[in-house]
């Protein structure tokens, strides 16, 4: 449904300040807390009560967008998610706005260039994907701590395709386009970073802020939505909103900021950086996921424990002492990587990666056994995957040419008698060994085979008697 004209209230669009979150610390309720995690970074605008006040007036709407721009969420991206679900369990209503519209233009915030543009086919896929993550990040977090929420608060996952799908361009620049001056937009430092490289910007990047601050109006019109939550590149677009709104119908609405995933370099955790640890299974495996976790620095865990998870303070204290004792044991990492990797994979993904880790690190035959096709796959990459029917007389020898593990003649031969090859973490040194289903052969069908160090092969076997 297209939205009603727009008439500006009297006065000028105010300046709005920012201030820190530290600011908070004093507020009552659940904001105290979330600020005390170093979740809620900045917010505006600041003067008098404002926030709190809302917030203690009764169940509010909150909204983060992500665009689809690829298929699924990844690491840099989770903390607005967390962001979403920390204002529900206090029992405000969260949205999830997915850009299905505004995808097509591209946040040029934090970028050096251009997004490629997307075809329709390829849109509605990323689309979908995105959906996927929220949708499933929420359903395993109402498993893991929806009795903690208060009732009444609901989550929705909305596009806003919805309402540009049927606006007319001459009328949404008429009726919208006229609110925004160009000198402020033109002074937004994603605006300013971009106009200073060779490619500078297009037109259609330059709009972007415009349209994000429309979504905020409409959600603001058609929800009641009063919040914002964003990353901390995107303060641009967070107070151009806030000035849109303000303008148009003389309400106050606020922005919150949340902190920006970085890696050891700085460098931010995203698509585009070429680093990002995604959320949906096809892209990163519960196994990658779990170690990427368990792989932080000590300098960095105490950090992750309180934005990543729900556990309290006080217990994230206790598991940091008890890291000064025994740090060998990696109690913080561990537990920071089983909390997000249930929320994001579920209990059964949390599994998944623990038995792809007791396989890999600990030679675990067990681990092996219990695993699945798929887990398997994910766990060893770029590991060839044969089916072969079973006779009986089989060779390691046999099984090794059967997936090309060794080479053909002497050479092959050799790398098996000199200690070169293992199945299923043993070591087998004759080429001549018949294959025993139960010691070649797990329970599941699978032969995971070894050569060298590195040389990963799978081979599952049909038809076993």
């Amino acid at each position: 449904m297209a939205a009603p004209m727009l008439h500006a209230v009297r006065g000028a669009a105010r300046r709005v300040p920012r201030v820190s979150c530290r600011c908070l610390s004093g507020s009552p309720g659940f904001l105290a807390a979330v600020a005390r995690r170093g979740l809620f970074q900045e917010l505006f605008p600041p003067e008098g009560p404002g926030l709190p006040d809302l917030l203690l007036s009764g169940p509010q709407t909150v909204y983060c967008g992500f665009d689809p721009t690829a298929d699924s969420l990844h690491v840099g991206n989770l903390l607005a998610v967390l962001g979403l679900l920390h204002f529900h369990r206090a029992g405000h209503h969260a949205i999830a706005l997915i850009g299905g519209a505004t995808a097509q233009i591209g946040d040029p915030s934090g970028r050096s260039l251009e997004r490629e543009p997307l075809n329709p086919e390829t849109l509605e896929s990323n689309v979908r994907g995105v959906r996927d993550s929220l949708n499933r990040v929420f359903e395993n977090y109402q498993v893991l701590h929806g009795g903690h929420a208060k009732p009444g608060a609901t989550f929705n996952v909305l596009d806003n395709a919805s309402w540009y799908r049927n606006r007319q361009p001459i009328e949404f620049l008429s009726s919208v386009g006229r609110h925004f001056r160009m000198g402020t937009m033109l002074s937004r430092h994603s605006v300013q970073s971009r106009l200073k490289t060779p490619e500078g910007m297009s037109l259609t990047e330059f709009l972007y802020q415009m349209f994000q601050a429309y979504d905020f109006y409409h959600l603001h019109q058609q929800h009641g939505c009063k919040i914002q939550l964003g990353g901390n590149d995107q303060l641009g677009n967070l107070m151009s909103g806030h000035e849109f709104i303000h303008k148009v119908t003389g309400e106050d609405v606020f922005g919150i900021m949340l902190p920006l995933i970085t890696n050891t370099t700085g460098d931010k955790l995203g698509k585009s950086a070429g680093n990002a640890v995604w959320l949906n299974r096809e892209r990163t495996s519960p196994f990658d996921f779990y170690q990427f976790f368990v792989r932080q620095k000590d300098s960095s865990v105490e950090r992750f424990l309180k934005l990543f998870t729900f556990l309290p303070l006080e217990e994230i204290e206790k598991i940091m002492e008890q890291h000064v004792k025994e740090p060998e044991k990696r109690v913080p990492q561990k537990r920071l990587a089983a909390e997000v990797t249930k929320l994001v994979h579920g209990k059964e993904g949390l599994e998944s990666a623990k038995r792809c880790t007791h396989a890999l690190y600990h030679s675990r035959i067990d681990a092996l056994e219990a695993m699945s096709d798929q887990e398997l796959q994910e766990l060893f990459q770029e590991a060839p995957f044969t089916e072969s029917l079973f006779e009986p007389g089989t060779r390691v020898l046999d099984a090794c040419l059967a997936v090309s593990a060794i080479p053909e003649g002497a050479r092959g031969f050799d790398i098996i008698t000199r200690g070169g090859l293992s199945i299923n973490h043993q070591k087998i040194t004759n080429p001549d060994e018949i294959l025993v289903p139960g010691q070649h052969i797990l329970k599941n069908g699978l032969s995971l085979i070894k050569v060298g160090k590195k040389n990963f092969y799978i081979l599952k076997w049909l038809h076993l008697i």
